[in-house]
């Protein structure tokens, strides 16, 4: 049986150089890749630091591991300002960064609306995302780019050297609904999802949305290889144990999961386990921290 690829999600809540020396751990311990979640604040949670500018430090301390935003949403940043940042931290990083994307919450949100403004309908929020990804897409692609859509505009951007990573950096997109699988199928090198919804088993939720995104990809005439699982939400024990762990991870990459994205463990919240566990499955698990 395959056992999906493993990587962490680290929080952006300490500072420099204490941070430094967790990025450098989890490349050491061998995660495939490590993200980090992109909000001006999350559920309270203090102090909360920037997402790119921590990519950006990050790449500069590690070597190997690949790097990224689980995930980006246009609810506080415009493409155009992400997209130069992004090129950046490709460079910084010799080509290492994947850049994830969702939709974004509501103003219920930590982050939504601290902009101003009145909430976003749902469909509204799908057609913004689905244009955003579409403008950061021409961005990164460059060399020049104007673009004039319903919600964002770029005039005569120009990207120059562009990308470390040809034709641009990848993208994971976060989809459940119709529409944002549209998009991961058009313009994603990956997919996620946090594998829950009310009320059904979490394998359930993944087995549909995993068919949904297969037929999305039909439609578009494209594959999509890397389908990460975010753990942590669902009740599952994914870090109980190193073999509560095997068995979750052999179940779901029986269902076509090829990522399994691990929070690093955090006191006194719903996140927090037993970091030997942590270590131990990524002893065993990892091993795979090399760009590409």
């Amino acid at each position: 049986m395959t056992t999906p690829r493993i990587g962490t999600v680290l929080w952006p809540m300490r500072s420099w150089p204490e941070a430094g020396e967790l990025w450098r751990r989890a490349e050491d311990l061998g995660f495939r890749h490590a993200w980090v979640y992109d909000h001006i604040a999350w559920r309270g949670a203090t102090p909360w630091y920037d997402a790119y500018t921590t990519l950006a430090a990050a790449a500069a301390v590690t070597s190997r591991v690949r790097i990224g935003t689980l995930v980006t949403s246009p609810n506080f940043r415009h493409p155009v300002p992400t997209a130069h940042a992004i090129k950046t931290i490709d460079h910084v990083s010799g080509g290492r960064v994947t850049v994830g994307i969702g939709a974004g919450g509501t103003r219920r949100a930590s982050d939504a609306g601290v902009l101003g403004g009145d909430d976003w309908t749902p469909g509204e929020r799908a057609s913004r995302f689905a244009e955003w990804v579409e403008l950061l897409d021409l961005l990164l692609r460059g060399p020049e780019t104007s673009f004039e859509g319903t919600y964002y505009t770029a005039r005569e951007v120009v990207q120059e050297p562009g990308c470390v990573q040809r034709p641009r950096v990848p993208f994971v997109i976060a989809a459940d609904g119709p529409r944002g699988m549209r998009v991961a199928a058009r313009h994603g090198a990956g997919w996620v999802t946090g594998g829950h919804a009310e009320g059904r088993a979490p394998q359930d939720v993944v087995r549909s949305r995993l068919a949904a995104l297969d037929a999305a990809c039909e439609a578009e005439g494209r594959e999509i290889a890397d389908r990460i699982l975010m753990t942590g939400f669902s009740g599952e024990p994914w870090l109980a144990s190193a073999g509560a762990f095997a068995d979750l991870a052999g179940a779901y990459a029986e269902l076509g999961i090829t990522e399994i994205a691990l929070h690093w463990p955090r006191p006194g919240t719903p996140f927090d386990a037993d970091m030997d566990v942590f270590e131990a499955i990524a002893a065993e698990y990892g091993g795979d921290a090399r760009p590409g």
